[in-house]
Formats: structure tokens, C-alpha cells, sequence
């Protein structure tokens, strides 16, 4: 079964056992993705942007644990396919054929859903059931420098509160419903950049 990076221990070990129990007699054998704390396997003083989703794919063979990344080869799903035209358009990267990120995980980025499961074919069926008491104290846990926070969408601009201290990007939420609406043309990838800069910190390289 999956498991965190022990660094994340100090920070989420506390509401993991609490809460998990119940998680997992809700979610029982049948959820998405089996890796459900992929993104936290990162170790946690790497951590220098994060980016919160808010629940995983729930098309079978797409989610991998990472938020809006996808399985090796599978096609990008449309938030992403948007993701990746305002990453061509932000900073002229030609976006790969599938939608698996992880080449960002390499460098800090910090792919975290609110919510760390789901059922098959049902889209936040997972919701409030304990996850968000996990994921708040993994999130409150990087309020610290250096760190960029992107939060696309209401339910992740949720998450501002618990970052005090850290600059962050915010744009409507990259789905088909939204996209339209500010999201294009916001230009996250060189806010976060600059965000990085001013902290004396490694800017991302973008490319997949």
C-alpha cells in the first residue's frame, strides 16, 4: 500500500492516523489510484512550489497520484490539455503527447490533490471523508521560504489561508468550464519563476 517520505512525518504522521483508519474502511477495496500518497514521497525540504489539484482522474489507468499528471501514455485529459496550451503560450514549451509530469516532481514541484482518492468513474466521491485534514497539514507544513504556491480554481484558493507567509499564483480552474474565464492567459509558469527569483531560489525548467 502506499506511504510518504518519512521527513513528511513530523507534519502530516499526527492527522494520517487519525483519519486514515476511516479512510480506508469508506473507500474499502475499489478507489483510485492504488499510490494514493505518490506526491508525498517527494522528500519534504525539497518542496519548492506546490500545485494543488483537487481529486484524482477517475477513468481507471489515468490517475498515478500526482495532481493533473496522468499515467505514462496516457493521453492529456482536457484540464491538462489547457494546462499545456498556456504553458505553450506562457513560455513557448511544446507540450509532450502524454500527461505524465513527474519531470517537474524532479525539481521541487509538489503535484498535491485535496482529496487523494476516488471512486472509479465517479469525480469526488472521495470528498470529506477525512483526506482534507491530511492534506491541510501537509499544506500548512510549507509555509516557509523558499516556496510558491498555485492555486487554480476556488477549492484551492481554499488552501491561501493556510500559507500565510508564501507568494502565490491564483487563476480560475483550468477545466473546460472555467479555462475561458481568466485561466488562459494568466501566465503561471513565469509568475512562478519570478515568485522563485525574488527568493533567491533555482527557477523551474517547464520543459517535459
Amino acid at each position: 500500500m502506499s506511504n510518504y517520505h518519512p521527513s513528511w512525518e513530523p507534519f502530516i504522521g499526527s492527522a494520517v492516523r487519525q483519519y486514515l483508519p476511516g479512510i480506508k474502511r469508506h473507500i474499502g477495496r475499489d478507489f483510485l489510484p492504488e499510490d494514493y500518497f505518490a506526491a508525498l514521497r517527494m522528500p519534504h525540504d525539497q518542496v519548492r512550489v506546490l500545485i494543488v489539484g483537487q481529486d484524482p482522474y477517475p477513468t481507471p489507468g489515468h490517475a498515478m497520484g500526482l495532481s493533473f499528471s496522468t499515467a505514462p501514455g496516457v493521453k492529456p485529459p482536457r484540464s491538462l490539455a489547457n494546462i499545456y496550451a498556456e504553458l505553450a503560450s506562457d513560455i513557448g514549451v511544446t507540450p509532450p503527447e502524454d500527461g505524465d509530469l513527474r519531470p517537474w516532481t524532479r525539481q521541487g514541484v509538489l503535484l498535491l490533490n485535496r482529496v487523494l482518492t476516488v471512486q472509479p468513474g465517479q469525480a469526488g466521491s472521495h470528498r470529506k471523508i477525512g483526506w482534507e485534514h491530511i492534506t491541510e497539514a501537509a499544506i500548512r507544513s510549507l509555509n516557509r521560504a523558499p516556496m510558491v504556491a498555485v492555486l487554480w480554481g476556488k477549492d484551492a484558493q481554499a488552501c491561501a489561508k493556510f500559507l500565510a507567509d508564501v507568494p502565490v499564483v491564483t487563476a480560475p480552474h483550468p477545466s473546460p468550464l472555467s479555462a475561458r474565464r481568466g485561466f488562459f492567459g494568466s501566465k503561471p509558469f513565469s509568475q512562478v519563476n519570478q515568485f522563485l527569483q525574488a527568493q533567491d531560489a533555482t527557477p523551474i525548467d517547464w520543459r517535459l
